[in-house]
């Protein structure tokens, strides 16, 4: 338990970070699924597809996925949707 004055404040402001983070990594998680849901399925595709690349692309700029994970995953679902 901290004691001091800052960390205090920063055991509050990690839970709110980590919160959003959570939230943030799942919704990601859930468009991806929903893409290759789509892929399988083959209806709207190319929408599901798009909205992914998306959601990754904004992960990748807000710091919560590395540029090269997002390019990866972005590859992925690339050459599922175009197999």
């Amino acid at each position: 338990m901290p004691n001091i004055k800052s960390a205090k404040k920063r055991v509050k402001v990690n839970a709110v970070k980590a919160a959003r983070n959570k939230a943030a990594r799942s919704a990601l998680r859930t468009e991806i699924k929903n893409a290759n849901a789509a892929i399988v399925a083959g209806e709207n595709k190319e929408e599901a597809l798009k909205a992914a690349v998306k959601k990754i692309d904004q992960a990748a700029a807000k710091g919560l996925l590395h540029k090269n994970t997002a390019a990866r995953k972005k590859s992925a679902l690339a050459k599922k949707a175009n197999a």
